[in-house]
């Protein structure tokens, strides 16, 4: 077996993390970036950083991923980065064109010390960033945080950089999504556009990292944010947050740059958590509920009466981002089933008590863990000692699946072994029919598979 090696007895570890259940700040400052039109994500470090952080989301998303690099040599290790920086500037700008080029820095650059505002400050006043072009950074060591901080501070960035105040009053909401899939970006969009709503959402990957095959390539796809909405964000008249580990850090720059209320919701998976986003789009922007989302709910509503049978009770384990986690927690509770064992390699002060607040008083025995030493080896170890009916996180999770024969229901980021994830929704009602299918299958397909010859029923 693959992972034999694993012991039922856990031992604490304070300088060893085994598989880590999260990645690294670059890769999701790219995705944040890919998230605004005619941006080109840049990674200031080593060639083999770039390489990497562009594969991991080509992987993932099975689309081609454009990214420059400042190519860091031994003496740029030394010397620090600001010429190959300077020189990447112009190379970019005269060679690819792109509306914005989004720095984000490395443990290498960020162990040197690279002041990258200086050296975009340098490039601007060389005339090395033309009129009408921006340069903007994240910093985004690899050495903290994960993926999901990477995402937040160069959501954030986007706000300092561009969001304006002009005292015009547009009847707008800002909406915030968080780390989510291109098509769970798209239902965003979708729902408050039934419910009459304008939005500006950023950043915003639909039409991006999952653009239509025309037989053409596009550098730049139609998709993304513009410079100009996000620039008008600072005249909504509120935004939503959609959960606080990947979208706080921008509500609360545009809150305080350009008095914007802000409120924070878990991400819309599944009933409850997708109510409290259509209740606050309804107060805030002062619309009413169309029909059409609340049949959209009472099928989602029926199918959970319908299916209640096969998902009662089911133990379940999650692995994967702070803001995820927590929604699933909350649809899973919805559905009867028990939320066992929940880990995060994110660091997050409150994770924690967001996890304990959605699952009440259903699941005392629950075990949580955040940050250093939150891996799926110990994953695999609370297995070991009582196992569980289901498995829900990214790809590193099939290794346990098939040593244990758990079915496994992949979700998060990454999935390098299977396709859905990057075209049909999780979150809001019809994405919560979506991944509740999942979960049936998950369990009728084992039920299929194992059943005895005199068992084996046609319907279930």
């Amino acid at each position: 077996m693959l992972l034999r090696h694993t012991t039922a007895e856990v031992t604490e570890r304070t300088a060893l993390t085994i598989n880590p259940a999260k990645t690294c700040q670059p890769i999701g400052a790219m995705y944040a970036a890919l998230g605004v039109h005619g941006c080109l994500p840049h990674s200031h470090g080593s060639q083999g950083c770039c390489s990497y952080h562009r594969s991991t989301l080509t992987r993932h998303y099975k689309e081609p991923v454009m990214a420059a690099t400042s190519s860091f040599t031994e003496g740029s290790s030394v010397f620090g980065g600001q010429a190959n920086l300077l020189q990447a500037f112009e190379t970019i700008f005269t060679v690819y064109n792109p509306d914005i080029v989004a720095v984000h820095t490395t443990c290498l650059s960020e162990t040197i010390g690279d002041d990258i505002s200086q050296i975009i400050s340098k490039a601007k006043a060389d005339g090395k960033i033309p009129e009408g072009k921006h340069a903007i950074h994240a910093n985004t060591p690899s050495y903290v945080g994960s993926h999901i901080t990477g995402f937040a501070n160069m959501a954030k960035s986007l706000v300092t950089n561009f969001a304006e105040g002009t005292g015009e009053d547009k009847k707008q909401i800002n909406l915030l999504p968080g780390w989510v899939e291109p098509p769970d970006m798209r239902e965003l969009k979708c729902l408050a556009h039934r419910m009459g709503v304008d939005v500006i959402m950023f950043p915003d990957t639909s039409d991006v990292l999952d653009a239509p095959q025309t037989g053409k390539h596009e550098l730049y796809p139609k998709g993304g944010a513009t410079v100009a909405q996000i620039r008008s964000a600072g005249d909504s008249i509120g935004t939503i947050g959609l959960g606080h580990s990947a979208s706080t850090r921008a509500a609360s720059a545009l809150e305080e740059k350009c008095e914007v209320a802000n409120e924070m919701l878990e991400l819309p998976i599944g009933l409850q958590a997708t109510d409290r986003l259509i209740e606050a789009m309804r107060v805030m922007a002062g619309v009413k509920v169309p029909d059409i989302i609340t049949d959209e709910r009472g099928r989602l509503l029926d199918m959970i009466a319908d299916m209640h049978q096969y998902i009662h009770g089911k133990r379940v384990a999650l692995w994967g981002d702070p803001d995820q986690l927590v929604s699933l927690c909350d649809f899973l509770v919805c559905l009867d089933m028990k939320p066992v064992y929940i880990l995060t390699g994110t660091p997050s002060t409150r994770f924690e008590k967001r996890v304990r607040a959605v699952l009440g008083d259903s699941v005392p025995d629950v075990k949580i863990r955040k940050g250093s030493g939150a891996d799926m080896f110990l994953m695999h170890q609370w297995i070991k000692q009582e196992s569980v009916d289901l498995l829900i996180g990214n790809t590193y999770g099939k290794y346990i699946a098939r040593d244990e024969n758990i079915p496994f229901v992949r979700h998060g980021f990454p999935i390098l072994d299977r396709v859905g994830h990057a075209y049909f929704p999780t979150v809001g009602y019809r994405g919560g029919m979506y991944l509740l299918e999942k979960i049936l299958n998950a369990f009728m397909d084992r039920q299929d598979r194992e059943a005895l010859e005199e068992k084996f029923e046609l319907t279930m």
